[in-house]
């Protein structure tokens, strides 16, 4: 009778406790460094989310092995809602890149709904000779091997961008990997790199500065930034069918009570509705998730997609990581 009392006491706990969450802050992990593409999403998200919990959401930088030890992190937290995760296109590249992971993408975590779609953009140095992506492409024809090609580090969307980038032209360049977005933004700027393939996330303030020139979208549909508006598609420019965007979702450790997962999956669907958000989404480019895929199962789906596509993308360029 006592073992059954403290059972019966213990679903009693467990249930209010759910029905209390969230009742302290909630932690959402950036695999990534500070100052990043999806840096600045989940800070945004971030605040959002506050409204609609009414907890604060505390952004953590988990960097490294291109973010792998960040989704690591969150795989092996307790599932009980309070450590998230906010991933890229990494989620579905990572078991193609990496011989080794820790964790499985489609295995360790509750998927809780995507967020948003970012294209990606061609961007040079400010005094790079080429001043449109015509003379850009002559410029790289003339000179092969000299253009230096930037990227945020290995399973990085500037990596991935790059490799299709450099295979749809058959055209030599030199890779230059870093160890972050800032980093490679930071020499791009100051000229000591030529090129880089970026979130518009994190392009669209340094081409509107005028830092950074800008010659293409790496999409098929024209941006709904005006900025970017006025640059060419990669498809237009004769890279047919050269589409990359860069979808950010959240995910919660495997385990995670449902009635949890429905409350931040709730919570989602309002957070991307806020005037605040959609406003400062729309000023980069990036296009907030409104279908289906909002949704849990949905969410899944299409990453299980996405892995399929990008594992023979991967494969047939044949670049991994360790």
């Amino acid at each position: 009778m006592k073992n059954i009392l403290i059972s019966i006491t213990a679903v009693f706990m467990a249930s209010m406790a759910l029905a209390d969450y969230p009742d302290r802050p909630v932690t959402l992990v950036v695999p990534f460094a500070a100052g990043g593409p999806t840096d600045h999403i989940a800070r945004d998200l971030a605040e959002s989310l506050r409204k609609t919990l009414g907890q604060a959401v505390t952004v953590e930088n988990t960097g490294g092995s291109g973010g792998t030890v960040g989704t690591a992190r969150v795989a092996k937290a307790v599932p009980d809602g309070y450590t998230l995760l906010l991933h890229h296109i990494g989620m579905a590249t990572a078991p193609a890149l990496y011989r080794s992971l820790v964790y499985r993408p489609l295995d360790d975590f509750d998927y809780l709904g995507m967020v948003n779609e970012a294209p990606m953009t061609l961007i040079g140095r400010a005094n790079f000779p080429a001043a449109n992506y015509g003379e850009l492409i002559k410029w790289i024809s003339a000179n092969p091997g000299r253009a230096s090609l930037a990227n945020a580090g290995v399973g990085s969307a500037s990596h991935l961008c790059g490799l299709l980038f450099q295979s749809a032209l058959k055209l030599p360049m030199t890779t230059v990997p870093y160890k972050g977005t800032g980093p490679a933004m930071a020499d791009l700027a100051s000229g000591q790199v030529d090129l880089m393939c970026d979130q518009t996330t994190n392009t669209v303030p340094q081409i509107e500065s005028g830092k950074v020139k800008a010659y293409a979208v790496a999409t098929t549909k024209k941006s709904i930034n005006s900025t970017l508006a006025k640059l060419p598609t990669l498809d237009e420019a004769g890279l047919k069918g050269f589409n990359i965007t860069v979808w950010h979702a959240l995910y919660a450790p495997r385990g995670t009570p449902k009635a949890v997962i429905d409350k931040l999956n709730a919570a989602l669907k309002l957070a991307l509705k806020d005037p605040e958000l959609l406003k400062r989404s729309e000023a980069l480019g990036v296009t907030v998730i409104s279908d289906s895929r909002i949704n849990p199962a949905e969410h899944k789906r299409f990453v299980e997609a996405e892995t399929v596509k990008w594992g023979g993308i991967i494969r047939a360029v044949g670049q991994f990581a360790d």
